[in-house]
């Protein structure tokens, strides 16, 4: 994303926060980070978190909380010189439809003209799902696409395109996760299967003209 010191970045679908003091902290940047904040598999996640880890990275001056989400942030246009989202957006997929294009296009309006929107979330190849991971698939409720298909969102949504691709690490990322998160023997079993033949993770980088 180039990022420079001293902008200002839109961290979208912050979680805990985790990420958002890491580019805080390691790039200088200014950030908003925004997420509606809940409970997922039992934890708790929003602005708290966030302000408790800014406080630990040392850098809570830098940061913003917001409890909100996209697509209806009730933000300014043309605020911010870059807007960031991992592990977020796919979910608004999954759960929406439709919805996805919607926040892309929020985040669009939310961006300076020039501004850089970098994506980076779960993706699928273009392959289908091998036979015997199907059953544990369809139990999950998990809705990926290609980068392909994420690219053409971000086309409509009035990007250009700078750089998209899959992660060469992706397969061992999940085989990991699959190895330390016990929750949902389904998403475990469908992981190790697949053994990233299938499932992986992608990224978009575009801007706004």
């Amino acid at each position: 994303m180039s990022v420079k010191a001293g902008k200002r970045l839109i961290d979208i679908g912050f979680y805990r926060g985790y990420q958002t003091c890491f580019l805080a902290k390691e790039y200088n940047l200014n950030i908003v980070a925004i997420d509606p904040g809940t409970t997922h598999a039992g934890r708790g996640f929003g602005i708290e978190y966030l302000m408790e880890n800014a406080r630990e990275f040392g850098i809570d001056d830098k940061i913003i909380g917001v409890k909100t989400g996209v697509p209806n942030t009730l933000l300014p246009s043309k605020c911010f010189d870059y807007a960031n989202s991992t592990n977020c957006l796919e979910m608004i997929r999954g759960n929406e439809g439709e919805g996805y294009l919607a926040a892309l296009k929020e985040i669009h309006r939310l961006l300076k003209k020039g501004g850089i929107l970098g994506i980076g979330e779960p993706m699928s190849y273009d392959v289908p799902i091998l036979e015997k991971a199907a059953p544990h698939f369809a139990k999950i409720g998990w809705h990926y696409v290609t980068v392909e298909e994420t690219v053409k969102s971000v086309i409509e949504a009035g990007f250009t395109i700078l750089e998209a691709d899959y992660n060469e690490e992706a397969k061992r990322w999940w085989q990991e996760y699959a190895t330390y998160c016990t929750g949902d023997a389904d998403e475990q079993k469908f992981i190790k299967i697949d053994n990233g033949q299938w499932l992986s993770f992608g990224y978009v980088i575009a801007k706004k003209a």
